[in-house]
């Protein structure tokens, strides 16, 4: 699964930073692209892997990154 989100709060290279290594520890994320200009975050994920939408925006709001849906 793939999916593109708005994070508004994203304002740095650090922002992302923090983003990629966060979600990252979600079991079965699979990659976690930033991009700072278009305050935009790709994530990839395997459901197969644990992995469901809802942990990973439970863990974005964790980490004061809400996405924009």
């Amino acid at each position: 699964m793939e999916r593109t989100v708005q994070v508004p709060n994203i304002g740095c290279n650090g922002c992302v930073r923090t983003i990629q290594n966060e979600v990252s520890q979600v079991p079965g994320v699979v990659s976690v692209k930033g991009d700072v200009a278009g305050k935009k975050v790709t994530i990839v994920w395997d459901e197969a892997g644990g992995a469901t939408w809802e942990a990973i925006r439970a863990k974005l709001i964790e980490i004061d990154y809400a996405p924009v849906e």
